[in-house]
């Protein structure tokens, strides 16, 4: 449990039963894990970020092998998940969508089988959440989530770190999320705030916002942790007052190209802007989970500016530069979080 400082302290009883209830598990879906256990989680994360930084060795996981399969590639994830084996001691093998069966030749629940006789932990990054279920339903080892179409766990716990380093708490926070909300980001984020207490708002059109079944779980949630969630399609009044205002890509990985012209006209207003920024809190900070088209230093960015004439889509390059530092920050979190999560579930001990 935190203390009065706002710290875990691992050595109390509380501790001990937290670390017992969380070996073995999934880690799928926010929706899963307690209050204290997601705050236990980013405790262990401050932890190893402290060991890391120190140069100190935490490889207790030594002769465990992890591994990632990865559907939809990526850079965060990847580098996060194999640097974060590697400082625990563990061995680790990125199959990436020419590297193995699963799904073409071989079911989804045969290659669980197998991998989880040869591996410690199973990561899946690929398309519907009923893939990684279905990975976690026949595993004998701990299956994480490293995104599916529908959730993005791990990131969501880089991203309350981040907050939580920035302005000391997470409680109370308004969090606001700008742009296509009815996927992973926008679900997972929504998830994270209501178990934490944080005020979220959704700004959104009215066909870009979360699902009513979920937010109405979310809005169950924050009503026992003292939060909020708010659904606004005006994104003057969304961020106004807000202390972190996040946005994401507005076509995601897999989605066919003929979304961009609608996507672009929809969600255009809710481009986060400096003006959009000074509605916010004066030491309000930008966060997004990259990639970014906030310039023309891409090959899609200079596609969509050759097909529609704009230099940026979710966020502007000036908004972006401003808050770099807690962009990267957020970025590097990623590391530290999934850390936490494989060494909880695989049973390291503080």
């Amino acid at each position: 449990m935190l203390n009065k400082d706002g710290k875990w302290d691992f050595d109390s009883e509380d501790s001990g039963k937290i670390q017992k209830e969380l070996r073995n598990r999934d880690f799928l879906t926010l929706k899963d894990y307690t209050r204290e256990e997601i705050e236990y989680l980013l405790a262990l994360s401050s932890y190893f970020k402290d060991l890391k930084q120190r140069h100190i060795l935490h490889d207790k996981l030594k002769c465990r092998n992890v591994a990632l399969i990865f559907e939809k590639t990526s850079t965060r994830t990847r580098c996060s998940f194999e640097v974060a084996a590697h400082d625990l001691g563990m061995g680790s093998t990125y199959l990436d969508p020419t590297g193995s069966q699963i799904g073409k030749k071989e079911s989804i629940a045969d290659t669980a089988q197998v991998l989880s006789r040869m591996y410690d932990g199973i990561e899946y990054r690929g398309f519907g959440q009923e893939r990684v279920e279905t990975l976690a339903k026949y595993s004998e080892v701990p299956v994480w989530n490293g995104l599916t179409n529908e959730y993005h766990p791990t990131q969501i716990l880089a991203d309350m770190l981040t907050i939580k380093e920035s302005f000391g708490t997470l409680k109370g926070r308004k969090f606001v999320y700008m742009g296509d909300a009815r996927y992973n980001m926008g679900n997972s984020l929504m998830i994270g705030c209501a178990k934490l207490g944080l005020h979220f708002v959704a700004g959104a059109p009215e066909k870009y916002q979360p699902s009513r079944e979920l937010v109405d779980k979310c809005r169950e949630w924050a009503a026992e942790s003292g939060g909020s969630v708010t659904l606004e399609t005006d994104p003057e009044k969304a961020v106004a007052g807000a202390e972190a205002v996040y946005t994401d890509v507005w076509v995601s990985m897999g989605e066919p190209d003929e979304v961009w012209e609608e996507r672009i006209r929809d969600l255009t207003p809710y481009k986060v802007t400096d003006e959009l920024m000074n509605r916010a809190e004066k030491n309000a900070i930008f966060m997004h989970c990259l990639p970014s088209f906030h310039d023309l230093e891409t090959e899609i960015g200079k596609k969509i500016y050759e097909k529609y004439g704009i230099k940026d889509m979710e966020v502007t390059d000036s908004v972006f530069q401003k808050h770099s530092k807690v962009l990267f920050n957020e970025a590097e979190n990623r590391m530290h979080t999934i850390k936490a999560v494989m060494a909880a579930t695989l049973g390291y001990s503080v």
